[in-house]
């Protein structure tokens, strides 16, 4: 049983590895960082154009995504990267990081808003070199917020956003106290180049005709087709880049909740396996868990393949805890391996832990409940002695002598006081009363204390031979 286990742990820590090379692969590989600003190819002359949607939340693989495209449009040596945009925003470093990949693309970049470019969203179309807005669009409302959607009152992380913005405004030649106006909520800002003040308490956000107005827009435009035209890029040879299916999966995958329900299944699958071994579904939906867990961590860019080996060598310790007496270290290294490799695959690391947290204590509920009922199954049966040395299955704890009282037998030995004496066809260990009496001499047994047999010498029998 307990080989069996161990074969299911490490084939399960195969999985782990194997999912995690699956997933990258059809990943372009991460080009290195650029340490200079590089000139903006105007026009290629190749004609191809394109196309990458950036919808939803502006998330760890959203960045992902869009590195791995703007890699494959610099492959093809695309005349120019068309953003088609509605976001309501997202994560401020991961948006940071989009829009520093479009500012240092040398391709030509138009960000076409089709909805929202919100938040988060405002900054990545400022980085690029163009934007068009679909009639009843919007654009601004970049007002730092928390995930319950409470205003950000750290001065220093709203300053740093505000210089981002207006940078991002500024380096593209747009009016950076627009961009400042759409950060910032205390202070009262005149914009006399849209003849509007945004008022304290307020954050400036713009729709398509005001964009226009303000430069936060080059064109108006109802589709692709319609933004390229007006971009006089002819005969287009439009090339959508989509996410790929590893990549859709992901997003649900790194969501809190699904996540916290992941390391839940895997928590207690394993446990379960590892307490009450023999029925297998449970640790292969634990090694699921764990697997769907990092995959979306992997594709993600949150968990390297040392970050998987951590956690597959925590898994490994623990399990060794329960058959190798080790004092508890095997233990602690297990556990402190498996929780560090897990907040190293978040995004958050108060997420993780708080995740982490949630999930133990769901499963440990669980565990309990599955080790009630199985008891008699569990693995600490393989340490209890359970058998039962009773009367009823012919066991004694010493011969009962009681029926030797008063018999006669015959001394085989010369007792001095100690000897062996023969009663019928059985030999005894006997002692005298204190009197030495000759070999084959008869004699009585007077007394019995437990196994001690007191005799003393027969009278009127004759002697037997």
């Amino acid at each position: 049983m307990r080989g069996q286990f161990i074969r299911r742990l490490c084939a399960g820590a195969l999985l782990l590895l194997i999912v995690a090379g699956v997933a990258g692969l059809g990943m372009v590989p991460q080009a290195e960082a650029k340490t200079s600003v590089q000139t903006k190819v105007t026009s290629t002359g190749s004609g191809q154009v394109v196309v990458i949607p950036l919808h939803g939340t502006v998330d760890s693989v959203m960045h992902t995504f869009m590195k791995r495209a703007f890699q494959e449009a610099e492959a093809l040596q695309a005349e120019a990267v068309v953003i088609e945009m509605d976001t309501p925003g997202g994560r401020l470093d991961s948006a940071s990081k989009i829009g520093q990949l479009i500012a240092d693309s040398p391709l030509r970049t138009i960000v076409f808003v089709h909805g929202k470019a919100a938040s988060a969203g405002s900054y990545i179309a400022l980085n690029a070199d163009e934007i068009a807005m679909a009639p009843g669009s919007a654009i601004g409302s970049a007002a730092i917020v928390n995930g319950n959607h409470e205003l950000v009152e750290d001065p220093k992380l709203i300053a740093m956003w505000i210089s981002l913005m207006q940078g991002a405004a500024e380096k593209n030649g747009r009016d950076g106290l627009i961009a400042k106006a759409m950060v910032d909520v205390k202070n009262k800002i005149e914009l006399p180049s849209i003849n509007k003040t945004k008022q304290s308490g307020e954050v400036l956000s713009m729709n398509t005709k005001e964009a226009l107005k303000a430069g936060y827009a080059e064109y108006e435009a109802s589709s692709v087709d319609h933004v390229l035209q007006q971009a006089q890029i002819n005969n287009p040879q439009i090339m959508p880049i989509d996410m790929q299916v590893s990549e859709q999966l992901a997003i649900y995958l790194t969501n809190p909740i699904i996540a916290t329900i992941l390391l839940f299944i895997g928590i207690a699958g394993v446990a379960i396996e590892l307490i009450v071994p023999g029925f297998g579904v449970p640790g292969i939906l634990g090694i699921a868990g764990f697997a769907l867990y990092f995959f979306g961590a992997y594709v993600a860019g949150l968990a390297g393949m040392e970050t998987i080996v951590l956690f597959i060598i925590g898994l490994l310790l623990l399990a060794l805890e329960l058959f190798v007496p080790s004092f508890g270290i095997l233990g602690i290294l297990g556990g402190a391996s498996l929780i560090t490799g897990v907040v190293r695959a978040a995004y958050d690391t108060s997420n993780a832990l708080l995740s982490l947290g949630i999930a133990f204590v769901a499963a440990i509920a669980v565990v309990i409940v599955v080790a009630r009922i199985f008891k008699h199954k569990g693995i600490w049966n393989k340490f209890i002695l359970k058998d039962k040395l009773t009367t009823e299955a012919g066991y004694v704890s010493h011969l009962n002598e009681e029926t030797l009282l008063h018999q006669i037998g015959v001394a085989l030995t010369a007792l001095r006081p100690a000897g062996t004496a023969m009663f019928g066809e059985r030999k005894v260990d006997v002692v005298t009363d204190g009197t030495f009496i000759d070999k084959d001499k008869s004699v009585e047994v007077i007394q019995v204390e437990g196994v001690r047999v007191v005799v003393r010498e027969a009278v009127n029998h004759h002697e037997q031979k």
